[in-house]
């Protein structure tokens, strides 16, 4: 059960980091990230981002090299939210794959509705 506290903290930091790589992304042109969703732990301490890429095969190489560079982010993104928060939690960045995985199940269910069409 996530707190009312955790909750406000998850969208804070899911806005600033989201403004961070929309800065970043301009730079390299082609490549989209998005964060998709923020969770906190109870004691604040640790925020797993889930990263949301566009072109999905760049996906694993993008968040390899966010992780890489998880120390920097974290520094800017403490000088965004340092009247908010007294310690930025530690992060720790996921690829969110449910995109491609909804993507998966609408190719899946087309596939056995002509299937099934073409049955009849």
């Amino acid at each position: 059960m996530e707190t009312t506290r955790q909750a406000k903290i998850s969208r804070l930091l899911q806005k600033e980091l989201s403004e961070i790589f929309r800065q970043q992304t301009a730079k390299t042109h082609g490549v989209l990230v998005s964060v998709s969703t923020v969770r906190v732990s109870p004691d604040l301490s640790i925020a797993r981002v889930y990263l949301s890429v566009f072109p999905a095969d760049k996906a694993q190489e993008v968040v390899e090299n966010v992780k890489r560079n998880a120390k920097t982010v974290r520094y800017d993104l403490a000088q965004k939210v340092r009247f908010q928060l007294r310690k930025t939690p530690e992060l720790a960045f996921y690829l969110d794959d449910s995109l491609d995985y909804i993507e998966n199940i609408d190719n899946l269910l087309k596939a056995a509705q002509s299937d099934s069409s073409a049955e009849k």
